[in-house]
């Protein structure tokens, strides 16, 4: 069985989750909930980044340790992800005793077996907060980091002990020459390839004056013991994962998906660390883009934000998580809007797939006693296999992971399902006996269709999916079925049940 060991990037523990942490959450679900569905054994791993001194300076504003502050923070963020049905296999906590033994373990080892690499040195920079790095004057607009605008960049000088990340600029690019499909999509590829062109610096790896974090394991050559940078404390979660008790990670991952933003973390320190000790790289990092408010970009120093369970409760977390991926690029940058949010749920869903749902299981009950008759296969079963083939290649890997690709391509098979009635219209067929076996090859079309629907969806729509595999009468479940069985699907026989539908029109505005 093929292993499928994806990471997502861990969340910074100073606030509450939102739609930016939502984005990528499901659709990383989506890219896990594929595999297992293509057989692949899955380990999904998320979890939160809960050092530095972001976190020390917004639980020292709340009155209570940092310990206490991150804890309340890790709540809130777990009951989101199940609120939102992500199927994660484990949820990694950077102040866990575990992480902090291996975090010190890896460190050791580049200093054992790159015993070059680490060496002391003064320094004097403007530092983020808010992105916990130093700040290179490409990155800095008006006086302030590019992605903190309010923030104010702080000017610090510390002695600590600083990683040779400049001798790694020929063995990166060396990596990404080999093997171009490490970095995806090719958009941030080509900006990681930019900034190995122009050359890398050295980087911090402890500091001093905070102590909340991994101490790191040696001290300066004065005697003084620093904390862990919280980048060499945080990336190496993903593989200070596989030795929690119960864990199935193993690795190297097979992806990372990660914001953006944090991609030169990814494709150029964390590969650097690894070369050092002498361990091996990810296969792939893939480079999801933003979402924003109105073509603002969320962020709560400035303002910009929305409430996630206001639009989780809009329609529903599975209609949340559909629009989503249906409407942001999964490699580029998107825009929130309420308007295209019930657009998108009143035309795909309650007219699209609801409707399709409604009225083939309401004709089965009708004209079959609910019983689906048999029905033998046609053009267009070719050609929504046609549609399922593409959403394959679209999160299996083989063309990166644009999730939005795939359900564009499964939703074609709902329009054309829909086409289909409209085309043959059973309600006729159903007033002449003469028409009695074609009236049933349409139903068990129909049935046969839906069915696939709900298997090839279970990933996107994981509960809403399930609600319609039951109405159909199918065995198991739609999420634990594999596509190569849904292909092959046979649905005579299957017992309908109509019950509710699947996604009631949106009420029309009050009248004032």
């Amino acid at each position: 069985m093929p292993r499928f060991y994806l990471t997502t990037a861990i969340d910074y523990a100073n606030g509450d989750p939102h739609l930016g942490h939502a984005l990528e959450k499901i659709g990383a679900d989506a890219i896990c909930r594929f595999h297992r569905q293509l057989g692949d054994e899955v380990w999904f791993l998320i979890g939160m980044d809960e050092h530095g001194q972001k976190v020390a300076q917004t639980a020292e504003k709340a009155g209570v340790e940092p310990q206490a502050f991150v804890d309340g923070v890790a709540a809130r963020f777990v009951a989101t992800w199940e609120s939102l049905g992500i199927s994660n296999d484990q949820f990694i906590r950077t102040s866990s005793p575990v992480h902090h033994a291996r975090v010190r373990e890896l460190l050791e080892r580049i200093f054992t077996r790159s015993p070059d690499d680490f060496y002391e040195r003064s320094y004097t920079g403007l530092y983020c907060v808010g992105c916990e790095s130093f700040k290179q004057p490409a990155d800095i607009v008006d006086g302030k980091c590019a992605l903190h605008t309010t923030r104010t960049l702080q000017e610090i000088t510390e002695r600590n002990w600083f990683f040779r990340l400049s001798a790694y600029t020929s063995k990166l690019k060396a990596h990404l020459a080999a093997h171009p499909e490490f970095l995806e999509p090719e958009s941030r590829r080509n900006e990681i390839l930019a900034l190995l062109d122009s050359g890398l610096e050295d980087i911090s790896a402890s500091r001093a004056r905070f102590a909340w974090g991994v101490p790191f394991p040696r001290p300066l050559s004065d005697g003084e013991m620093q904390t862990t940078y919280v980048w060499f404390d945080a990336l190496p979660n993903y593989w200070t994962a596989q030795f929690f008790p119960g864990s199935g990670a193993t690795w190297p991952a097979s992806v990372h998906v990660v914001g953006k933003d944090i991609t030169r973390f990814h494709t150029v320190i964390w590969p650097a660390m690894l070369m050092s000790a002498g361990l091996p790289l990810p296969e792939r990092v893939w480079g999801h883009g933003f979402i924003s408010l109105g073509g603002e970009r969320f962020s709560k120093s400035a303002g910009v934000k929305l409430e996630l369970g206001d639009a989780v409760s809009r329609f529903g977390a599975d209609a949340f998580r559909y629009y989503l991926l249906r409407d942001i690029p999964f490699d580029g940058d998107g825009s929130f809007s309420w308007e295209r949010f019930e657009a998108v749920y009143t035309s795909e869903l309650a007219n699209g797939l609801g409707n399709l749902a409604s009225r083939t299981t309401a004709m089965i009950e009708k004209y079959c006693s609910g019983v689906v008759p048999a029905g033998a296969r046609g053009d267009l079963d070719a050609a929504d296999l046609a549609d399922y083939a593409e959403a394959r290649a679209a999160l299996g890997g083989a063309k990166g992971f644009p999730v939005h690709l795939a359900l564009e391509a499964i939703v074609r098979t709902v329009t054309r399902a829909n086409q289909f009635i409209q085309d043959t219209k059973p309600w006729v067929l159903a007033k002449d006996p003469a028409d009695r076996a074609e009236l049933e090859r349409v139903l068990a079309s129909l049935a046969r269709r839906l069915a696939r629907q709900a298997v090839y969806l279970a990933p996107f729509m994981p509960r809403k999916a399930e609600e319609l595999w039951r109405a159909l009468g199918g065995p198991g479940t739609a999420g634990s079925t594999l596509f190569d069985t849904a292909d092959r699907m046979d649905c005579t026989g299957w017992t309908v049940n109509k019950g509710e539908g699947l996604f009631p029109r949106p009420e029309p505005p009050a009248a004032k």
